[in-house]
């Protein structure tokens, strides 16, 4: 009697490992294929195949649809009745509706911050600005978006700047919000053909001096004018690339 305890405890633990190893799987290729589609390699409005994705990820056909379903609740893909999935189209409607509710979102979390760090959030935060500082060696405010560790280290400044709240779900919602504007800004710049002149590195330096100084009120408005200046890039860059014969 035991022995057949102990086998079938011994199936139980395969069985949730199995799965466990099936979730890890889905969640690196949902990794994946969003860093794919952040970095324009998958184009909006792209259908994706499973069985050419499958070769290129080497991958698993039953993983690899767990993983697109998922990113299809964050709106970077689109799942169609009976048709698949396809990579989300982009369109100025959503990019305005997307930074007007980051402005909001952001602000919020911000003044929270500002209210509960400290000084290791303050240092944090000039580490932050110091290292994206580094690799910021144009004042070219779009090409930019196409330099790995400058995107790197420009996400790490603004999430430096919210590290100080304490809401899990406001910075979930932040999170998904700033990778669609992500999305948004390599789109427009990898089909743009003119490079805008825009003191990228003077806006951070503005608004990590109003975070430090705890001015809230100010922080909040150079952050509002920060996203409005690359919403306007990004909605200038979309027509001048729909005019394109």
């Amino acid at each position: 009697m035991r022995f057949i305890c102990c086998v079938e405890n011994l199936k139980g633990m395969q069985m949730v490992t199995e799965k466990s190893q099936k979730r890890t799987m889905a969640s690196q290729l949902a990794d994946s294929v969003r860093d794919d589609i952040l970095n324009g390699i998958l184009p909006p409005g792209s259908r994706l195949n499973l069985s050419n994705l499958s070769r290129h990820y080497k991958a698993g056909i039953n993983p690899l649809r767990e993983a697109l379903s998922r990113l299809s609740t964050t709106g970077f893909i689109t799942a169609e009745d009976q048709r698949g999935f396809r990579v989300s189209e982009i369109s100025r409607d959503e990019l305005i509706d997307t930074q007007r509710v980051r402005i909001a979102l952001e602000c919020i979390a911000l003044r929270e911050s500002m209210e509960n760090g400290g000084v290791v959030w303050e240092g944090e935060i000039i580490a932050a600005h110091h290292r994206m500082s580094r690799v910021q060696n144009t004042p070219d405010g779009s090409r930019l978006a196409l330099d790995t560790d400058w995107e790197t280290a420009h996400s790490d400044f603004h999430f430096a700047l919210l590290s100080g709240c304490r809401s899990q779900w406001l910075m979930l919602f932040i999170n998904t919000l700033f990778e669609c504007s992500t999305r948004y800004r390599k789109a427009v710049v990898r089909a743009r053909r003119k490079s805008i002149r825009r003191n990228v590195a003077q806006e951070h330096q503005e608004l990590m001096d109003a975070v430090l100084n705890k001015n809230a009120d100010k922080a909040c408005e150079l952050l509002s004018k920060h996203f409005d200046e690359t919403t306007d890039f990004i909605l200038a860059s979309m027509g001048e690339v729909e005019s394109q014969p």
